[in-house]
């Protein structure tokens, strides 16, 4: 992938990113976190990862974003009303944000790995849906089983609490 298809994913997936955090209607939030979704996947695909790039837009972008907006809309959510922002929490945010980012470019700085480019990797014989397939259903098999009835009990509970009581 060139550079400058790299930069444009990159700017489209932290921009819709910022959007999900910035915009009030949780539909709208929802609708960016999709595009942030589809930026990633771009980039996924650019590293060769074809298979984790198809399931972030499957799984992500399709089925929990299906989920999210089911979820929202039953639940009959309105735009957030305009608050006055705490300047002070604000600003405590952005110096967290600010001391993070320091630290980060610290140590990259320091870590001698980052300043070189990796070598090309060499093809498998097997290809990697195989492979994570035997991973996830022979070594985790259960957290697997685990982490979707979990996602089906939260369901039926959004149901159950959204359920309008009659008068």
């Amino acid at each position: 992938m060139s550079p400058f298809l790299f930069w444009i994913f990159a700017l489209m997936t932290l921009m819709f990113g910022l959007a999900v955090i910035v915009n009030r209607n949780p539909v709208a939030s929802a609708l960016s976190l999709v595009v942030s979704f589809m930026g990633l996947a771009a980039l996924f695909m650019s590293l060769d990862a074809y298979f984790v790039g198809i399931i972030q837009v499957l799984v992500y972008a399709g089925a929990v974003m299906v989920l999210f907006l089911f979820i929202v809309m039953l639940l009959n959510l309105q735009a957030e009303e305009r608050r006055r922002i705490n300047w002070v929490a604000a600003a405590g945010g952005v110096g967290v944000a600010i001391i993070l980012l320091i630290q980060i470019a610290s140590t990259i700085g320091r870590f001698e790995a980052a300043r070189h480019p990796f070598p090309p990797l060499s093809a498998s014989a097997t290809d990697d849906v195989r492979n994570i397939g035997a991973a996830l259903f022979h070594n985790y098999n259960l957290p697997f089983q685990i982490v979707g009835v979990l996602v089906l009990v939260a369901t039926i509970g959004v149901v159950l609490l959204s359920k309008r009581e009659p008068r």
